[in-house]
C-alpha cells in the first residue's frame, strides 16, 4: 500500500530532528529541502498527478511539528526562521508556514501567525502564495469568526495579491467541506469581491463560483443573474468565467443569463441549443 512519507523517510526525519540545533540555520533548511525531495522522488510515477510538493510539506509538518514539540524546540520560532529567510527555496519556505499554521491552530495566536501568512499571501513567489492559501484553512475550519473579521479586513486591501488570497483559501475544496453546511459564511466574503478590477483575483472569483456549481448550483445561477443585471463590466467578466463549465449541460440557461448566443472559454466554443 502506497505511503506518502514511508518508514525509510520517517527514518531520515527522526535523525533531521536530531541534528536540530547542532548545525546553522541555513543546513537545516538545506535538509528540509533534501527530505521533501527524496520523497518526491519516491513517488511512484502514476501517483504524482495526486501527489504533489503541496501533498508532501503537508504531510511532513504533521509528521514533524510533533517531534519538534517533544524535542523542546520553539516551533513558531523554527518556522519564522525558515519561512523569513527569502533566499531558502520556497517550498522549504512553504513547509515553514505549514509549521506555523499547525501552531496557530494550537494555541490561537493568530495575530502573530496571521501577520506571517499576510506576508505569505504577498510573496513574490507563486508557490509561496499557492501553499499558504491551502495551508490556513485549518485555521478557517478551527476559529471561523476570529479569521472572518480578518478575512473582511484582507479583502479590502490595496494588495491585489492578498485579495486574491482571501478568494482562493475560501474556494470549496477538500479542506473546506464544512462550506457545504456553512455556505453563507463563505458567500459572506466572496460577495464582496465581486466588482473585482484586477483580473488575478478577479480569476479567482469566477473559479471559486464554478466550483460552487457542484455544490449549490441554484444559487450560484441567481449570483450569476444579479451580476450580469449590476452592469457592472467586472462581475460579468466574473459571471461569464464562472459558467466555463456548467456551459456544457446548461447551455441555453447559460446563454439566456449571459445575453448571448454562443459561449467561448479558451480554444472551447458552445452554441446555444436548438429546442
Amino acid at each position: 500500500m502506497f505511503q506518502l512519507i514511508n518508514e525509510n523517510h520517517k527514518g531520515i526525519i527522526e535523525k533531521f530532528i536530531l541534528e536540530i540545533g547542532k548545525v546553522p540555520i541555513e543546513k537545516t533548511a538545506n535538509a528540509i529541502e533534501n527530505i521533501i525531495r527524496k520523497i518526491h522522488k519516491d513517488i511512484p510515477e502514476k501517483k504524482r498527478i495526486s501527489y504533489g510538493r503541496y501533498s508532501i510539506i503537508k504531510k511532513m509538518g504533521l509528521e514533524i511539528y510533533p517531534m519538534l514539540e517533544e524535542s523542546g524546540i520553539d516551533v513558531y520560532s523554527f518556522g519564522k526562521k525558515i519561512f523569513d529567510n527569502t533566499d531558502n527555496d520556497q517550498f522549504v519556505r512553504s513547509f515553514a508556514i505549514q509549521l506555523i499554521s499547525i501552531y496557530g491552530e494550537k494555541t490561537k495566536n493568530l495575530d502573530v501567525v496571521l501577520a506571517d501568512f499576510e506576508n505569505a499571501a504577498t510573496d513574490e513567489n507563486w508557490e509561496m502564495r499557492e501553499c499558504s492559501a491551502g495551508f490556513i484553512r485549518k485555521l478557517i475550519k478551527k476559529y471561523p469568526q476570529e479569521l472572518r473579521q480578518w478575512y473582511l479586513k484582507s479583502e479590502k486591501s490595496e494588495n491585489e495579491l492578498l485579495r486574491r488570497f482571501t478568494i482562493e483559501s475560501f474556494r470549496p475544496v477538500a479542506d473546506n467541506q464544512w462550506f457545504k453546511k456553512n455556505p453563507d459564511f463563505c458567500f459572506e466574503v466572496l460577495e464582496n469581491l465581486y466588482t473585482e478590477s484586477k483580473e488575478y483575483p478577479r480569476t479567482s472569483v469566477g473559479n471559486s463560483l464554478s466550483d460552487w456549481f457542484r455544490t449549490d448550483k441554484e444559487r450560484v445561477f441567481e449570483i450569476i443573474e444579479k451580476l450580469v443585471k449590476s452592469g457592472n463590466k467586472n462581475s460579468y467578466w466574473i459571471a461569464y468565467r464562472a459558467c466555463r463549465n456548467i456551459v456544457k449541460t446548461e447551455t441555453n440557461r447559460v446563454m439566456d443569463l449571459l445575453g448571448v448566443d454562443e459561449y467561448k472559454y479558451k480554444k472551447r466554443v458552445h452554441f446555444r441549443m436548438i429546442e
